[in-house]
């Protein structure tokens, strides 16, 4: 039998959590077109015939700015050197840029094995792609080279069976009916912010978090009560996620409430409220809350 971690890394909006979901089965990471969506660690496991594989999915590496990115960095610096197997997932669909060479360059003091993910296939034409797998082969040694989209499940489980021949030989670590280390809390505060990402504007994505001010645990047959606090960095933002006569935070609480019932099959109340909460991004406390812990 086969076991280990695999981690999940790449740049922005590659589409990390997109494959995490698809593999595991379950709504583990929130998805938006908005980049840095991901902001802490994720696990997420999935048993096989010959296997337990654990994902770890991790957020985008990127430039930090504030005192959370430098963490969001870190967690998945951390989670490069802490698994058995490390997947690089590029996004083929945009132009290859800096980004890419630092991870690259990233990778160079790995010891562990390698993929390289092609994500996106379906959005380019095949000519293009044998370049790109040509263009990697010569900056990496990379163990394996998977054209892959997460969007529709192309190639995903040749790269699941790869990533089980390339696991160390073991006992399952979780139990069988094991998906995730998260608590139910944290998918609370990250279903309402995916909704906050999908009805605001593009100013907002960066500086907007969910804390779980109260949570009930939801029990099938019951109306279980959860109040969340939306933060905004400044009061400008504050009658953008309120909308006008309030109508945007009922939408996003709405179809937020929706979500959260199909994910905890039980019905929830759901009271929202917004907060002014400046530089928040490198509030410390604030931080911890949200679960994002510094190396």
């Amino acid at each position: 039998m086969k076991s280990g971690f695999v981690s999940f890394v790449g740049r922005p909006n590659a589409g990390k959590s997109t494959l995490l979901n698809r593999i595991v089965g379950h709504k583990l990471a929130i998805v938006s077109n908005k980049p840095q969506t991901t902001r802490t660690r994720i696990v997420g496991v999935k048993n096989y015939p010959d296997g337990q594989v654990v994902f770890v999915d991790t957020p985008g590496v990127h430039k930090p700015t504030h005192r959370m990115n430098v963490r969001m960095v870190d967690v998945a610096l951390e989670a490069m050197r802490e698994v058995d197997v490390l997947t690089l997932i590029v996004d083929v669909s945009v132009k290859s840029g800096p980004g890419d060479r630092h991870l690259i360059g990233l990778l160079k003091e790995v010891t562990i094995p390698v993929i390289l993910a092609l994500n996106k296939v379906d959005l380019v034409a095949k000519s293009k792609l044998l370049p790109i797998i040509d263009r990697y082969r010569q900056v990496h040694p990379f163990i394996e080279i998977v054209p892959i989209s997460a969007g529709d499940g192309t190639n995903v489980d040749v790269l699941e069976g790869l990533f089980l021949q390339h696991l160390p030989v073991g006992e399952a670590m979780y139990p069988a009916d094991f998906v995730t280390d998260q608590p139910d809390r944290f998918f609370v505060s990250e279903i309402v912010r995916e909704q906050v990402l999908q009805h605001t504007r593009d100013e907002l994505p960066f500086s907007t978090a969910v804390m779980v001010d109260r949570f009930e645990e939801p029990v099938p047959g019951k109306i279980s009560t959860m109040y969340c606090t939306i933060l905004v960095e400044r009061e400008s933002q504050k009658p953008i996620v309120i909308g006008k006569g309030g109508a945007m935070i009922k939408e996003i609480g709405t179809a937020a409430r929706l979500e959260l019932e199909r994910f905890f099959a039980a019905r929830i109340h759901l009271d929202l409220h917004v907060k002014v909460k400046s530089e928040w991004r490198d509030d410390e406390r604030v931080l911890n809350d949200m679960g994002l812990r510094g190396s």
